[in-house]
Parts: structure tokens; sequence; C-alpha cells
């Protein structure tokens, strides 16, 4: 974790960073986009959690799967999913297939969404309630997802759309690492409202957040020295997501869209690109730019 002194340093560092990123024009190459179509904040957060569940591998790839699934839901998507029965959720998926899901396992997201809309009224009152009842974030997530998931009719949905094959990555619970896709989401919800975040959920703070951690955040993590972690684990959530709070305890992780797609961009490669790293806002505090 950061000591107090190096905090000092880098955060101007980091805040002018994050300030001279345009972050308006990156959210059309992010799963946020999707979200972004709808004001209602029961539909943003549907439309969020079904985005951020199919966000992984390349985005020309998941982006036009969830386009597709979106037409499908129509204009009031929240509704759609709260009113999803078997029979129009296999229509719905016929022939959905991206990469490790197939449609038993969207159904399982979809109806699973709608049963806990007509339960607790919103997703946010799901987590809410899964974090009073645990008592940790990390605990908050598994408890929301086992919500989703307990509340779908599985077995119906298996005898009509056939076996589930990805339900577990398409769904995972903070057990199986470091949750980055949950914690994407939840950012989206909590932190906010601004060009990338939404901020419709009341009840938490984004003090609360933790980082959403990716390839691009655990390197630059790792060369900016927020973590002395090289393993993506949930234990690197918490130290970078730790360091962060030294410099903003209030809203750590609003760094993590500008610093996340300036590494999916290419502007801090895998490799040392002496010309590229010479030229980097964040060369002085970086790991390997400060022997270039």
């Amino acid at each position: 974790m950061l000591s107090p002194e190096r905090a000092e340093r880098l955060r101007p560092l980091l805040d002018a960073f994050r300030d001279g990123r345009d972050e308006a024009a990156r959210v059309l190459a992010d799963p946020v986009e999707f979200p972004h179509r709808f004001s209602d904040p029961r539909d943003v957060e549907v439309v969020a959690l079904l985005s951020a569940a199919l966000a992984y591998g390349r985005v020309d790839l998941f982006k036009p799967k969830i386009a597709g699934l979106l037409d499908g839901l129509g204009s009031r998507p929240a509704h759609a999913v709260a009113s999803l029965t078997v029979p129009h959720a296999r229509a719905l998926l016929h022939g959905f297939v991206y990469r490790f899901n197939v449609p038993a396992d969207l159904a399982v997201l979809l109806l699973g969404m709608g049963r806990t809309l007509q339960e607790d009224g919103s997703l946010e009152a799901a987590f809410v309630n899964a974090l009073e009842h645990t008592g940790s974030w990390r605990g908050a997530i598994a408890g929301f997802i086992g919500r989703v998931r307990g509340l779908a009719p599985e077995k119906d949905i298996v005898r009509a759309l056939g076996k589930t094959r990805g339900v577990h990555h398409l769904l995972p619970g903070a057990d199986s690492g470091a949750a980055k896709r949950l914690n994407l989401y939840l950012r989206w919800m909590v932190r906010g409202p601004d060009v990338v975040d939404f901020g419709v959920w009341k009840r938490l703070s984004p003090a609360q957040l933790m980082i959403p951690v990716d390839t691009h955040i655990a390197r630059m993590g790792w060369w900016l020295g927020l973590t002395s972690r090289r393993t993506i684990s949930w234990a690197m959530v918490q130290e970078i997501t730790d360091s962060l709070r030294r410099l903003d305890p209030r809203d750590p992780v609003k760094y993590d869209f500008a610093l996340c797609h300036y590494g999916m961009s290419g502007a801090c490669p895998i490799e040392p690109v002496r010309a590229v790293c010479l030229a980097c806002p964040l060369k002085s505090s970086c790991r390997r730019g400060v022997k270039l």
C-alpha cells in the first residue's frame, strides 16, 4: 500500500491525469455505453448488470451481443425482465451464444433479475440487504449474486432451454477471484452521476467501493506502486483500493476509468516502449518510467 508521503506526491499527478482524459469519448469503447441509453434507475441497473456480466473478451465481440439482447427487451428493459417468462426467454435467447455462455445462462440472469425486482423492488435493495446481512463488500457480492441466481427458476430453464454451461462465469461470486465485473457494475451504480457513472444507487457511498481489477489495472497498479502483488486476486483488489483511499477516502475508485482505458488504448503497453514511456504523464511515479 502507498505510504502517506508517496500518496501526497501521487495525488496531484493522478488528478491531473484524470482531468486530462476525454472520458466522454471513451464511453463509446466501454460497455457502460448501454445503460447510458436509459434514464429510469430500474432500467439503468438492469441493463448495467446485463452489460457488465457479458463484458469479457473483446469489446467488438461482446457489444453486438449486448445490443441484440437489448433490442429484444425493448424500451423498458426493467419491466421486460420483471414480466419475463421461461417461454418468452426461450424465444428471446434463441440462437444466442457468446464464448462460455449459452441461452440457459442468460435466462438465469434475466429471470433472476426479474424475480429480484418483483420481490425486493430493485437490484439496489437486494445488494444492500446482502451487505447488511454479511457485513462485508465481498460477502455482499456473493450474497447478491446468490439472490439473483437463487430466484431464477433454473430447473424450468434447463427443461425449456437446455443445460447451463457458463452461468458461474456469467455471474461469479467474490470467492472466484477479483470479481472485476461485479465491482465494475457497482462502480457504475454508486459513483456519480458524471459522464461515466450513474449514481442511481443512493443507499451506498462511493467510499465503500472496491476497484474493478483487470489486467490493465493490475499492471498499472504495480507500476504506480499501488500494490506489491503481481497476481490478480481479491487481496490485490483490497490493496489497490486501500492505496487509492489514501488519495481520496471519499471516492477512491474515481481513477479507475481513466487508468483502465489508458491501458486498453495501448498508451501503457504490456512491454515497455521507450518512446511511449517517456511521453507518459505518469512517468515520474512509474516504477519503470523513472528508470528510463
